[in-house]
C-alpha cells in the first residue's frame, strides 16, 4: 500500500485510500454521531472508534471534525441534508 501511495500520491485523498471501516466511521462522524453512538451502532468499543478516526484523519491530513465533514461532503459520502 505504501508503494502505491508513493507512486500515486493523488489517490491519498480518495475514498478508496481509506478502509471500508474508516469510510463508515467518516460518514457517521460527518453525520454528527458521537463516538459512543458510533461504537454502539457498529458493535465496537469507543477506543476502537477513536483509533479508526485518528487513522483516517492522519491519512487525510485533516485535524478537526468540521474538516472531516467537509471532506465527506466533497467526496459524496453525505447527501448534504445534515444529521438526522
Amino acid at each position: 500500500m505504501l508503494r502505491n501511495v508513493v507512486a500515486h500520491p493523488e489517490t491519498c485523498g480518495s475514498p478508496d485510500f481509506l478502509t471500508e471501516r474508516e469510510r463508515e466511521i467518516l460518514q457517521l462522524v460527518a453525520e454528527g454521531h458521537t463516538t459512543k453512538e458510533i461504537a454502539s451502532k457498529l458493535g465496537l468499543s469507543g477506543k476502537t472508534v477513536d483509533n479508526h478516526r485518528t487513522n483516517l484523519m492522519r491519512k487525510l491530513n485533516i485535524h478537526d471534525v468540521a474538516s472531516l465533514t467537509r471532506h465527506a461532503l466533497d467526496r459524496g459520502l453525505l447527501d448534504g441534508g445534515g444529521a438526522a
